[in-house]
């Protein structure tokens, strides 16, 4: 999405030794057929330098570690790659691509800023490339073998790709698989509530157990909340948080704007202000009372991080957090006792994502694109097909959680990961397709813009809910009308 903070920080520091990445890479990765073609096609290019800027986050960084240098080995062709904050990352590349200086020869492209890069012409079509340079088309490398995320990547009219996806996760439902299974704290939720404790299948269920464990930490003296939640009053992470999650689990689709007429209030067609837009911003806006404290002004930085410290009950996690939350004994003190499951819904949104009418939550990541104005894309593309080839997937999952190919889900040591993962590759193989990325909107910045300052207004509680979404469909539709 637009406007991340590091959404590394998304941040973390990939908590895996580079010997071991470099070991299991080393013993998964067996291309001798790319090797010898990728050495060949190569030649012209050795000694050149390519650079690219992308977000630093886990896929990012294993990039940069193990398989920038490996290439290079191969190719003979360097590769430099700055790994840095978001703001960072999309402010060098909108500069670069806008002025058309030829800086970068590869950019990380989030999901959903493609569509405003593609009406701006910065990208280099990437099925039309391979095709008018043949020499340079890998015979291991087929947009074939990758995910349907692959789709996002493509332009809407023709089909054509312009980006090789590095990454892609959903953003799901995680919990304590040790609170909900002790018998104790069963036996106190049953006699609360009247029914057992188990993975929020419902939004009233999900509130029932965030009220549930901030209690219970209370009466046993102990630092536990019953939920994680993004709300802060001047960062966009809140902004995302609710459109991206929380609206689609109460069945509000592309952040309530239709997609044809691009407005957002009820009285032109939207759906921004609906009445299950409210309710959704109303629940979400609850939780912070059974959240920790940094969970007002919280950002990506501090959902993953509050997971990890163990305390918290339940919450959202992005997927490319997974592994370190889920299996890192010496960052995450729940490592191992991490359950997984789909986000918590509104009667019939589940039924409605299976009809094909809505989706039940985010499916984020990004790909690597060739700028249009890059001096060196036939390296480029040669980069960007060595990354996007089967031999390097399965290490470049283990370390990061990322999955990009079809393949890599059916791979015997990422099946034997699902288990200490909670399930995840289990979730993203059965219900992958009932998650969608961010609406196919070029003005996804400007209709951000627009609304985060109302979103922000009803943290600080100067809006209610109602006003502040009655209020922010009526700016997206005057916005809107004054770009068309």
């Amino acid at each position: 999405m637009l406007a991340r903070t590091t959404r590394s920080g998304r941040g973390r520091p990939l908590h895996i030794g580079f010997a071991w990445v470099v070991l299991v890479f080393s013993l998964v990765h067996e291309a001798p057929a790319e090797q010898t073609w990728l050495t060949s096609a190569s030649k012209p290019y050795q000694g050149t330098m390519i650079r690219g800027v992308t977000e630093d986050q886990p896929a990012s960084r294993y990039i940069a570690e193990v398989l920038a240098p490996a290439f290079e080995k191969e190719t003979g062709i360097h590769v430099e790659v700055e790994v840095v904050p978001w703001e960072t990352m999309f402010d060098n590349s909108i500069r670069d691509m806008a002025l058309g200086t030829g800086y970068y020869d590869f950019v990380y492209i989030e999901q959903d800023i493609i569509y405003a890069y593609l009406a701006q012409n910065y990208l280099t079509n990437l099925s039309r490339f391979l095709v008018e340079h043949r020499d340079l088309s890998s015979p291991t490398f087929d947009f074939a073998d990758f995910t349907s995320y692959l789709d996002y990547f493509r332009a809407p009219t023709t089909g054509d790709v312009y980006g090789v996806p590095i990454e892609s996760f959903l953003r799901i439902y995680v919990y304590r698989k040790d609170l909900f299974d002790d018998p104790e704290i069963k036996a106190a939720f049953k006699a609360e509530y009247g029914y057992p404790l188990a993975p929020a299948q419902s939004v009233s269920q999900y509130r029932d157990i965030a009220a549930f464990f901030t209690e219970w930490g209370k009466k046993q003296g102990i630092d536990l909340w019953g939920t994680t939640i993004h709300a802060s009053p001047s960062h966009v992470a809140s902004f995302y948080e609710l459109f991206e999650s929380v609206l689609p689990m109460f069945g509000v689709y592309d952040w309530g704007v239709d997609r044809t007429t691009r407005r957002a209030s009820i009285a032109r067609g939207g759906t921004m202000n609906s009445d299950a837009a409210k309710q959704a911003l109303t629940f979400w806006l609850k939780l912070l009372r059974y959240a920790p404290p940094e969970a007002f002004g919280s950002t990506w930085v501090e959902g993953p991080l509050t997971i990890s410290s163990g305390r918290v009950a339940q919450g959202l996690l992005y997927g490319e957090h997974i592994v370190n939350v889920a299996t890192d004994q010496t960052a995450s003190k729940v490592a191992g006792k991490i359950g997984t499951a789909l986000p918590p819904l509104a009667p019939g949104v589940l039924e409605a994502a299976k009809a094909g009418t809505g989706y039940i939550g985010y499916y984020d990541g990004g790909a690597f694109g060739i700028p249009h104005s890059s001096r060196k894309k036939e390296a480029a593309a040669l980069w960007l097909q060595y990354l996007g080839q089967p031999s390097v997937q399965v290490p470049w999952t283990l370390a990061t959680g990322r999955i990009t190919h079809t393949a890599t889900l059916q791979d015997p040591a990422v099946i034997q990961m699902d288990a200490q993962l909670g399930g995840y590759y289990s979730l993203v193989q059965q219900y992958g397709a009932l998650f969608a990325g961010a609406p196919p909107f070029a003005e996804h910045a400007a209709i951000r813009e627009v609304v985060a300052p109302y979103i922000y207004a009803v943290v600080k509680r100067e809006l209610s809910p109602a006003e502040a979404l009655d209020q922010a469909a009526e700016a997206v539709d005057g916005a809107m009308s004054a770009l068309h």
